[in-house]
């Protein structure tokens, strides 16, 4: 499908404001983060103990927290899950027979202090501190060598100045999820970093996609500039970018909108994967393989003329 036939679009002219605007969105983000003292770390990352219980009738939060405060678990997380009957507490940091221990006197306290509302656990996890203090090292590592993955991969197959790009729009579009995630106070777990791994496949799948058509370009155009090159080679790609990222996000949507609870968050960091990772792949990755370019330029006049 050619939406955008014979396209030709001023985007590199622009690069100076998107990079601002990028600049300004990543910082608003990592502000969030400070103010919050770091992100909200799941019970993955955590650890702790999650119970999913449904009641039989509607339930009041306060009166969920009223009871918990007869335990002393007056700081638990809670919240309802879906429907106004089904709630979430999420106790954090405690070793596994304390989590026990915490789940057996929540489900007391609330038979006591809510009677006539019959309930039954859904769902129960618990995670000890340390592992999850290892399964958020293990996160970091997954990420960390995924990145170096794609550096190897695209200095071989294009440039290390390729490589370096890509590796800056997918920094770029981490930053922005976590950003968002912060300023919405929502939980990284598991699922989320997961999350976090898609969009960066994605991303560099729709960067990768320019890059082609740069490389072509300048095998059959040797005498056009290279900013006019990289501009001419995304506005090519322009249709497929739009073409993909339109029906990605449709389909990323309905799973947000019918996908249920328990993977909500995961589907909302795609949509904003798909939404950042097509901007960055235009507005990013090309831009900085340009400026690394006009760089080498500048520096190699300066050595003739010395």
């Amino acid at each position: 499908m050619e939406l955008f036939a014979e396209a030709n679009y001023k985007i590199l002219e622009k690069r100076k404001f998107t990079a601002i605007l990028s600049v300004v969105i990543i910082s608003i983000g990592l502000l969030s983060i400070l103010f919050h003292n770091g992100l909200r770390l799941g019970i993955d990352f955590e650890g702790g103990t999650l119970m999913q219980i449904q009641f039989e009738e509607s339930v009041e939060i306060s009166d969920v927290r009223s009871a918990l405060e007869q335990v002393g678990l007056e700081n638990a997380s809670i919240q309802q899950f879906g429907a106004p009957n089904e709630i979430i507490i999420r106790v954090l940091r405690l070793e596994e027979q304390e989590g026990i221990k915490a789940s057996e006197e929540i489900q007391a306290t609330l038979s006591e202090n809510i009677p006539g509302n019959p309930f039954n656990v859904r769902r129960m996890e618990q995670v000890g501190p340390k592992i999850g203090s290892e399964l958020r090292g293990a996160a970091v590592l997954a990420i960390l060598s995924a990145l170096l993955g794609i550096v190897l991969y695209i200095s071989i197959r294009f440039e290390f100045k390729f490589a370096i790009a890509a590796i800056v729009a997918l920094v770029h579009d981490i930053l922005i999820t976590l950003g968002v995630f912060s300023l919405l106070n929502l939980e990284i777990t598991l699922a989320i970093i997961a999350a976090f791994l898609t969009i960066v496949g994605y991303s560099l799948n729709d960067t990768i996609v320019v890059f082609d058509r740069v490389r072509e370009n300048l095998k059959s155009l040797r005498r056009a500039t290279y900013f006019n090159i990289v501009n001419l080679s995304i506005n090519q790609s322009l249709s497929r970018t739009v073409v993909t990222s339109v029906t990605t996000f449709l389909v990323v949507l309905v799973l947000y909108l019918g996908g249920g609870e328990v993977i909500k968050n995961f589907a909302f960091a795609l949509i904003i994967g798909v939404v950042v990772g097509t901007y960055s792949s235009v507005y990013v990755a090309s831009p900085v393989i340009v400026e690394w370019a006009k760089r080498s330029e500048s520096q190699g006049k300066l050595s003739k003329k010395r």
